[in-house]
């Protein structure tokens, strides 16, 4: 037997189905994707989407299952740590169209915004608790972290919004990275008040 044997025909209607899905999501949204246009746009039967995946809940699930690859906060001096966090989700964002989908859909749809929370919450909160803060403290931390690249995510490569879309990446990371590195290692103002 070869290593290089041609993927199976359902591996390849698979592939095809997540492809055309991740278009139609991106362009669509949630609500105005069909099955029927994923399909067609796979070059399949609809009931072949179906077989595969169940749902349109179920195919959008699999779409935007996405791993951030946080770097390990422990690995980083801390006054790095804004920096490094800034550069890593803007390559997020710039190599992935998944996170762009997610969150086209996440400000429109229920289930895209509990997607973005649970990607979030699942990889961000630990991340937060590895910097030896409160670990009750953490998502609080984190969903601080959270509002400055997201925000930034939707004006620059969702809206297209024209500062934050014409901002070379090296001034943006310089205006975004004191901020979150303070989100994540500064003194709770609950302990200091």
């Amino acid at each position: 037997m070869s290593d290089s044997l041609p993927p199976r025909r359902s591996e390849a209607t698979r592939a095809a189905i997540l492809d055309a899905a991740r278009e139609r999501f991106a362009e669509d949204g949630y609500e105005r994707a069909t099955v029927r246009a994923i399909a067609r746009q796979a070059g399949i039967d609809p009931s072949m989407v179906i077989r595969y995946y169940g749902t349109k809940e179920a195919l959008f699930a699999r779409v935007v299952d996405v791993a951030l690859g946080i770097p390990d906060p422990r690995e980083i001096a801390a006054e790095e740590l804004g920096t490094v966090l800034v550069e890593h989700f803007l390559d997020l964002w710039e190599r992935d169209s998944v996170l762009v989908t997610l969150l086209r859909v996440g400000v429109t749809h229920p289930a895209g915004a509990a997607r973005m929370r649970d990607v979030f919450r699942d990889q961000l909160v630990p991340a937060a608790e590895r910097f030896g803060h409160d670990p009750a403290d953490a998502p609080r931390r984190a969903m601080l972290v959270a509002s400055q690249v997201l925000g930034m995510a939707l004006l620059r490569y969702v809206l297209r919004f024209g500062p934050a879309a014409e901002m070379p990446r090296a001034e943006l990371v310089a205006w975004l990275a004191p901020t979150v590195e303070r989100y994540i290692t500064a003194p709770s103002p609950a302990a200091a008040a």
